[in-house]
């Protein structure tokens, strides 16, 4: 038996998810230019948190009153404050990574989530491999395809497709593609990158562990306001432990009526609250490979947004990307959704063995009828 087709379990998690991957890049862009005005990242973080927890604070009583919750045991509990731990912690060093880089950087590196997160859902055996499987077949060759792609349009420049207003911003190397630096300030950037690219590989290598470790707490407790509650209040605390020890001069959290009150409430509002809210509830029906396939479109989105936003050229090597990235993430739904199919018809066929095995009244009733009737003949 086919499954039927779902706007709100086919569609509406593409939309949502490839709409958060826009809200992320115009919130990285944000972060970035509060920073360029003197604002602490790390105090970003924990005033970030406060607003989403603040926020939050009516969702595990509006949940108990609109449908069962299973308790709050000490299990679960222990998992979400070990969830906000992680999430805290990769928020601090992504942070720390862009403020010493750009958001093109971070959503460059962000290309590996996805790798990272399918090995380790193989390893937490969250995903079933098999090599004879065309679901998984599409699976494992759509994520290559989509991270191939990201890099080569990483990598790969080539000739310009569009003629820029702002000559001064035509890029000539790969440092300063990432950094959108001028090439005689490519001396005093290159430990900086050094810096941000390691920060943001532990950054992205974390966020792999937090939507393995989502999973495993949203089976156990499935009510994804509630944890995302508790798990901002974690991270709160968290980061504001990390913030005292960072900036531990009190003028570093004084927050001016600019750029960056702003940034601080869309990120509390629209990164800690709505996007983690999203993700949560796609992680909870569709799985943590199939959100972090979508990863690879946040560099797609952000040359995109620099080309109409900014002004910045456009790419030959963009294109190219951005066609590859998009092959792969159509292999990958493909393949899950044929997965999806595959488990309907197992789930089927055990059913109905099940309710077979579970009505020996029939065969008990059948047998007799049938031998009384050849006695008769007889």
């Amino acid at each position: 038996m086919e499954r039927r087709w779902s706007f709100y379990k086919n569609l509406l998690p593409i939309l949502l998810l490839v709409g958060i991957e826009i809200n992320d890049v115009g919130l990285l862009t944000l972060f970035k230019a509060a920073t360029n005005k003197g604002m602490s990242n790390h105090v970003f973080v924990a005033y970030a948190y406060a607003i989403a927890t603040l926020v939050l604070i009516p969702a595990p009583f509006i949940s108990k009153r609109s449908r069962v919750v299973p308790p709050l045991s000490f299990s679960i509990l222990s998992k979400i404050v070990l969830l906000g731990i992680i999430g805290s912690s990769s928020q601090i060093l992504g942070y720390a990574g862009i403020s010493y880089s750009s958001p093109t950087l971070a959503s460059s590196i962000g290309n590996l989530v996805p790798a990272f997160t399918f090995l380790l859902a193989i390893f937490f055996r969250m995903e079933k491999i098999s090599v004879k499987s065309r679901s998984s077949q599409a699976k494992v060759m759509g994520s290559i395809i989509s991270i191939g792609g990201a890099f080569a349009l990483t990598f790969y420049k080539g000739p310009s497709m569009t003629i820029s207003n702002n000559s001064h911003t035509k890029i000539t190397s790969l440092p300063s593609l990432l950094l959108h630096q001028p090439i005689n300030t490519l001396k005093s950037v290159d430990t900086n990158w050094v810096i941000a690219g390691i920060l943001l590989i532990a950054d992205y290598l974390l966020v792999s562990l937090w939507y393995i470790l989502q999973v495993d707490v949203l089976k156990d407790y499935p009510d994804e306001l509630s944890m995302l509650f508790f798990y901002n209040v974690t991270s709160t605390i968290t980061s504001t432990i990390v913030g005292s020890i960072m900036e531990p001069n009190a003028s570093a959290w004084k927050i001016s009526l600019d750029i960056s009150l702003l940034s601080i409430l869309c990120s509390g509002l629209l990164g800690k609250f709505l996007s983690n809210a999203i993700y949560a509830w796609v992680i909870h029906i569709k799985g943590p490979v199939y959100v972090t396939s979508f990863k690879p479109l946040s560099i797609v989105i952000s040359i995109a947004m620099g080309v109409m936003f900014l002004g910045d050229t456009l790419y030959l090597g963009s294109v190219i990307g951005a066609t590859i990235i998009s092959i792969g993430l159509y292999t990958v739904l493909w393949g899950k959704s044929k997965e999806e199919a595959e488990e309907d018809v197992v789930g089927s066929i055990e059913s109905v063995t099940t309710s077979d095995e579970n009505v020996p009244f029939l065969h008990s009733y059948n047998t007799p009828y049938c031998e009384n009737k050849k006695d008769t003949n007889v």
